[in-house]
């Protein structure tokens, strides 16, 4: 990119990037009042009218619509996934001369460094990173099928068991739940010897099949597990199907640069694969070992003086595969091999025995051949304010990036991205995570862990009439712009949601003009907001249910108005209908996974700092007299864009490092010492203080040549260690480590004392009013001063003592009082759905009846089997079955009304078996004996 001038201003910079990537891709990039269709396929046209206004890019293939780009310049990369309702409503708009009400199906909002792209057409449309823009014949396509890749997940029938080992049946099982999921990454651990490549197989077989997977590559690191693989799949058999695979689909052991089109699975090794993207033949030998071992292939490139970056190939697009499974993961998805998992736009499918800490961050944590869904759901809530902590290892304690590591690291402003092997040692902190360095594994632990805590403990009877668990509107408060959308990214992945899910909120007017704020208080989606600055008065949303902390506050004022976006009420049909299953809100949640709420409230913070080695090695070659041409321009670009990132403050301090001179007069000189015009314009003033007589060709070559010295010479002496410093310095303060190998664990995920002592006050309230009432209410009465007539008490009764505390003591509700009972002490099961069964359950709790809090439906059944028990002993069978089913009626009853009369048997249920009658005919004169053991043990 480096030819594009830096006289232009950065919108049109990011314009021809992202010109000259559609060309590379098939695209004919038109003008709106030039257009020529016949030009060829696919026809990308500039400012194309839309019914909202000009749309940056609408992509035609064969005069039809399908997709949209909407352009931003390189510094807004951290904005693109905010920009995602703007391109959503060009992709929905009308199309000037067109009447389609379909709307765009395929969209991308694109820097020309960084691009993203949302298919439309998915069941849970998420936009994804790409590296380049797709073809036009693949858009095309893709939209003649009835539904996308990720839509034909819904279509796998369940799988044939029949010759599959347990662990082979959970990996394919739970791989095609990931799949479902939209989870881009997955990694199955399993043993040597039970069956990877078989596996491996199956799920490919079915992919073909029942997803309709174009192409899929098979990565390996050996040429001789390629071979390997090669005849696994020609052994491979499936059950419903008496032809092999390589029968059925056509198989390519990669040898040269050449992808067949009809291939459907191609088997390569990771080597041949770059070099395939580089355009680079590869010598036979290459394929031979693993590339990560000491001497290797890579070992030599790597000693070469220019680096090998992966860049668009127009041969090898990035569609080309749609799956990729990696053999033997652990030790071929680093280094240089990485990009060539990065450039395609595909699942990726890890496969090892033996994954280290890196491979389980590679694949996001997603071990999908040991991967359990646990959700458990306890019904409630605590009080109207509580505070949850979740602490990890990294976020207490931090960790190191090693030498030699290769990492990624990640401009924060572009989001672009580079990777580089560490020099040194790089240990970081709880400060400086998210600034100085990012450690997906720690930001994932935390969105883990809250998601499990909001089933396990925080909001756990959130489920709706499909039996799915809806989260509450949560806002998520994020250190930057950066850790906010890696925050964003995070969510959607772990909740298994999309783009309208979770949203970036911010007051900005030009970065949200559809006012996701405005959705997130009175819409559904999304369910979840990430903020950094949202706390100013009048930002509070009413139906907001969690505060999840992930940044720490150090002015107290802030952090008070940030906890105030919870403490809204607001009535209970106006929050259900942004949240179905909430009953009522009496209360909010603090998440504190930083430590916000103990830590020391003061406005100060610590300037984050970072080594770039090679911004480094850039300074000090142009200090020490190094006149190459690379050198020179390759710091001119990278100070161009930290000069974009300066405040006011570094701006004029480093003017003073630089003798006066700014960071536009340092790159002006840079650029200069190579820019042919000024060179020319340098060698004439020699040229013409020399005679002509003494002119020549060689002569004026030589006072260019001097001129170039000079110029170098005069950019150099510019720099000096001060200087190199305080760049260096400020460099690294807008620069990211991202920490891909350092994994993270929970450490505590609880309730904090306060919620503790909370909850104490709350038991001892509820305590303190069934007391001052036990001589009112007739139901306390007998349970406080007469258990033994326990047996009378009646639904009647036990409703009473609910509608009193509704109207007295709403905030003494069951739910609340059982929850914080679950907090104080182990409880015997979940709080039942019936309050007043819950109601009954704590009463006898509080009055010391139970020794436990236990839901007294179990109390009930648990006494009728002693009860049945106690009257079989000694004889078989004392009731018949008949008997045993008016029995379990009568059970039931009492369940659900706390007593039996013997009126009650001309009633629903007993009456449509015959009523008293019945029961007279089957049990003769016990039936009044029996009817009033039952009131006395099941009450017991």
């Amino acid at each position: 990119m480096s030819e594009i001038s830096t006289n232009q201003n950065p919108e049109q910079i990011a314009r021809d990037r992202i010109d000259r990537m559609l060309m590379d891709a098939g695209w004919i990039v038109q003008s709106k009042k030039r257009i020529d269709f016949s030009a060829g396929l696919g026809i990308a046209i500039r400012e194309y009218q839309t019914s909202v206004g000009p749309a940056d890019y609408v992509l035609f293939v064969g005069q039809q619509p399908l997709g949209l780009i909407e352009a931003k310049k390189e510094d807004d990369g951290h904005r693109l996934t905010v920009v995602e309702d703007q391109s959503a409503d060009y992709a929905t708009a009308h199309l000037k001369f067109f009447t389609n009400t379909e709307g765009l199906k395929y969209i991308y909002e694109s820097t020309g460094v960084l691009t993203r792209f949302t298919d439309y057409t998915d069941p849970k449309p998420r936009g994804r990173s790409v590296f380049s823009f797709h073809r036009p014949e693949t858009l095309l396509e893709w939209s003649k099928k009835e539904k996308s890749l990720r839509g034909r997940f819904a279509d796998f029938p369940k799988l044939d068991e029949t010759g599959l080992r347990p662990a082979q049946i959970v990996a394919i099982n739970n791989l095609e739940k990931s799949f479902k999921g939209n989870r881009p990454r997955a990694l199955i651990q399993m043993a040597t010897g039970a069956g990877k490549t078989f596996t491996a197989a199956t799920f490919i077989y079915r992919l073909l099949k029942f997803a309709k997977a174009k192409r899929i590559l098979f990565l390996v690191d050996t040429k001789n597990l390629g071979e390997q693989a090669e005849q696994e799949f020609m052994a491979y058999q499936p059950n419903d199907d008496n032809r092999k695979f390589t029968e059925l689909y056509n198989v390519q052991r990669l040898a040269s640069t050449y992808i067949a089109n009809e291939s459907q699975v191609c088997i390569s090794t990771i080597q041949r694969m770059y070099s395939i993207l580089k355009g680079e033949e590869m010598d036979e030998f290459a394929d031979e070992t693993n590339p990560n071992e000491s001497g290797s292939w890579l070992q030599q490139h790597l000693n070469k003086k220019d680096p090998l970056p992966v860049v668009y190939n127009p041969k090898v697009p990035i569609e080309q595969f749609d799956f990729i499974i990696i053999d033997e993961c652990h030790r071929s998805i680093y280094n240089l091999w990485k990009q060539v998992l990065d450039y395609f736009d595909a699942f990726l499918i890890g496969l090892t025995a033996t994954p280290d800490k890196r491979t389980f961050g590679f694949f996001n944590e997603n071990v999908v051949s040991q991967y359990t869904y646990e959700e458990s759901v306890i019904d409630g809530v605590n009080v109207p304010y509580d505070v949850y902590e979740i602490e990890t290892h990294i976020s207490q304690k931090g960790a190191k990036v090693k030498k030699g590591w290769f990492v990624d690291r990640r401009d924060k402003l572009s989001r672009a991205k580079r990777w580089q092997q560490e020099d040194e040692d790089t240990e970081y902190y709880k400060n400086d995570l998210d600034k100085k360095v990012v450690n997906p594994s720690q930001i994932r632990t935390i969105i883990k862990a809250y998601k499990e805590a909001l089933r396990k403990d925080i909001f756990p009877k959130r489920i709706d009439e499909n039996g799915e668990y809806e989260v509450p509107k949560t806002l998520i408060f994020a250190k930057t712009d950066s850790h906010a959308d890696d925050i964003i990214q995070i969510v959607r992945e772990e909740f298994d949601e999309s783009n309208d899910f979770c949203k970036k909120v911010t007051y900005k007017i030009e970065e949200d003009p559809k006012s996701v704020l405005n959705r997130f208080r009175n819409d559904y989606y999304p369910r979840i907001a990430v903020t950094v600055d949202m706390i100013a008065t009048g930002t509070d949303v009413k139906p907001l249910e969690v505060l999840l902390f992930m940044r720490d506050v150090k002015s107290i004022n802030y952090f008070e108005q940030m906890k105030g976006r919870g403490t809204r009420t607001i009535p209970p049909d106006k929050l259900q209908l942004v949240t179905k299953t909430a009953d009522i809100k009496t209360h909010f949640v603090i998440v504190d996974a930083v430590g916000a709420i103990k830590s020391k409230k003061t406005d100060s913070r610590p300037l984050e700092r970072q080594p770039t080695v090679a911004l480094k090695d850039l300074l000090q070659a142009v200090t020490m007299g190094v006149n190459e041409e690379d050198v020179f321009l390759s710091l001119a670009n990278r100070l161009i864009r930290l000069d974009k990132q300066l405040t006011e403050t570094e701006a004029v301090k480093l003017q003073e490092y630089a003798n006066g001179r700014t960071l536009k007069q340092l790159t002006k000189m840079l650029i200069d010492a190579w820019d042919p015009d000024v060179i020319e314009t340098r060698a004439k003033a020699i040229i013409e203080q020399t005679p002509p007589v003494d002119r020549s060709p060689a002569m004026e070559e030589q006072a260019r040549q001097d001129a170039q010295k000079v110029l170098a010479k005069e950019a150099s002496l510019l720099f000096n260690g001060r200087l190199n410093e305080y760049i260096d310095t400020v460099r690294r303060q807008h620069d990211q480590i991202i920490d891909h190998i350092n994994l993270d664990t929970v450490l505590k995920a609880e309730w904090n004392k306060t919620s503790m002592d909370a909850a104490q006050n709350l038991i001892t309230d509820f305590t303190a009013y069934l007391e001052a009432n036990k001589d009112e209410i007739k139901a306390l009465s007998i349970f406080y001063n007469q258990p033994y007539n326990r047996r009378e008490i009646t639904f009647k009764m036990i409703k009473e003592v609910m509608e009193k505390i509704k109207l007295e003591k709403p905030m003494l509700a069951p739910a609340y009082v059982w929850d914080a009972f679950a907090i104080i002490e182990k409880t015997n099961g979940d709080c039942p759905k019936d309050e007043l069964t819950a109601l009954v359950s704590l009463i006898r709790r509080i009055c010391g009846i139970d020794k436990e809090l236990r839901p007294y439906d179990k109390t009930i059944d648990d006494n009728f089997k002693k009860w049945i028990f106690a009257q079989n002993a000694g004889q078989h069978n004392r009731f018949t079955q008949e008997q045993m089913d008016w029995l379990r009626m009568i059970k039931d009853h009492i369940i659900s009304s706390y007593h039996i009369e013997l009126d009650d048997l001309d009633y629903t249920p007993f009456d449509a078996r015959g009523g008293r009658g019945r029961m007279y005919q089957l049990f003769g004169n016990e039936m009044d004996q029996i009817i009033n053991e039952l009131n006395e043990a099941l009450a017991a």
